[in-house]
């Protein structure tokens, strides 16, 4: 079989998922001889500023790498230019350099990977990182009360049921997810391999951290010795309920005086310490700090707690949060609720505590429990990172999934 593969993605190798979530696996995936040309479509502005670098990283890997402009100016007419522009494209370069396969990142990725499929027979693998459409309607962008997004909604459904027909493989982030796909889909179980979102376990290692290296971190945070930290990593909004955590902070820093919330985030400051002065949280117990991957985690180290709390719905059994392996890879201990297999790997590894509902009652249990127990020990919570998040499984994963492409019939 040849081992040329053409790998799509909305999402930008500039982008923060680019950088964690494709990357380092087709770092992994080149040593088994696969040459990897990128189609991705990239924030004109993150694109500016980390062009060279990834360039360069992608040269080193001997990866192509084709960027496209991603639109937003005009929401659906934008997205629909740039489904077109990605199976022009990815035509184009399917015609030069003969592919023996696709990657197809998601449901905007797939549906270019399904009309190649049509045209050229050529198989692809559906990366589907998660129920797109649902997340539509759960995360408020489609109102299916209104004619136009109802017309939207069963148009893609239809579609996501000819993805998941027309595709080879199927990858699922969580066990969850692949249990709906089997059970209300009728999806072959053999088809479907579930690899969640995997971590880098050597550049996330609280053991590469020096004391010194966090005595000045904390310095310049503005941090003292007896303070308590909570950390929230990542982008604030959307899914990540951003008021219940501060919540949750207030009823800690009642228990816990001295405890202070680290917000790891590109948001502005303003954006957080607005929310947590309605909630009567004094400002000075809020730091926020923008990092690169590079500096997270040396900040992720001053944590004695992390938490983050999801919106549920249905399209959230196939989301596996990629901080999760980064805080767990740290050594550090979690708060959150059960979203995906978030709430199985915390039962299985102990690494932390789950929020059951989000009320001032169940904050007030986690909170005594937190504070009349001993912290699960670092090495056990990257032990439990090991078995759950493990970069180099998931590359062996997704190489077993690549091998059985061309086996059997489209």
């Amino acid at each position: 079989m040849s081992k040329k593969v053409l790998y799509i993605s909305y999402d930008g190798m500039t982008d923060p998922l680019g950088q964690s979530q494709v990357i380092p696996y087709l770092k992994g995936l080149t040593k088994y001889g696969y040459q990897f040309t990128i189609l991705s479509f990239e924030k004109p502005a993150r694109y500016k500023e980390r062009k060279e670098h990834i360039s360069a990283l992608l040269n080193e890997l001997n990866i192509k790498w084709v960027a496209m402009p991603f639109s937003s100016k005009v929401p659906l007419l934008s997205k629909m230019y740039d489904q077109y522009l990605m199976t022009k494209t990815a035509k184009r370069l399917f015609r030069q350099e003969q592919f023996s396969f696709i990657h197809c990142r998601s449901y905007v990725a797939a549906e270019t990977g399904s009309r190649l499929h049509k045209k050229f027979k050529v198989p692809f693998l559906f990366d589907m990182r998660g129920f797109w459409v649902d997340e539509r309607v759960d995360n408020g962008q489609w109102i299916l009360q209104k004619p136009l997004y109802k017309w939207l909604y069963s148009r893609y459904k239809k579609k996501e049921k000819q993805y998941f027909a027309l595709s080879r493989h199927i990858i699922s982030l969580t066990h969850a997810g692949k249990t709906e796909l089997v059970n209300n889909y009728g999806v072959n179980a053999d088809k479907i391999t579930v690899i969640p979102c995997c971590v880098d376990l050597d550049h996330f290692d609280y053991k590469r951290i020096t004391e010194t290296e966090k005595a000045t971190a904390r310095t310049s945070l503005g941090i003292s010795a007896g303070d308590v930290i909570i950390t929230y990593l990542g982008s604030l909004g959307g899914w990540y309920l951003t008021n219940e955590m501060l919540s949750f902070f207030f009823m800690f820093h009642q228990q816990t005086p001295g405890a202070k919330f680290l917000f790891i985030t590109q948001d502005t400051r303003n954006s957080v310490v607005s929310k947590a002065i309605q909630l009567g949280i004094d400002e000075k117990n809020i730091i926020v700090k923008a990092a690169g991957r590079k500096e997270v985690p040396l900040l992720l180290s001053l944590s004695d707690w992390s938490i983050f709390l999801i919106k549920d719905a249905y399209s959230k059994k196939a989301s596996s949060p990629t901080k999760q392996g980064e805080i767990m890879a740290m050594g550090i201990p979690i708060i959150c609720n059960d979203i995906g297999d978030t709430g199985k790997v915390i039962n299985e590894t102990g690494a932390g505590f789950l929020i059951n509902e989000f009320s001032d009652k169940a904050y007030e249990r986690i909170v005594e429990r937190i504070v009349s127990t001993s912290k699960p020990a670092p090495e056990l919570i990257r032990e439990g990172a090991l078995k759950f998040y493990n970069l180099n499984d998931g590359v062996q994963k997704y190489e077993q999934a690549y091998a059985g492409l061309d086996k059997g019939d489209d």
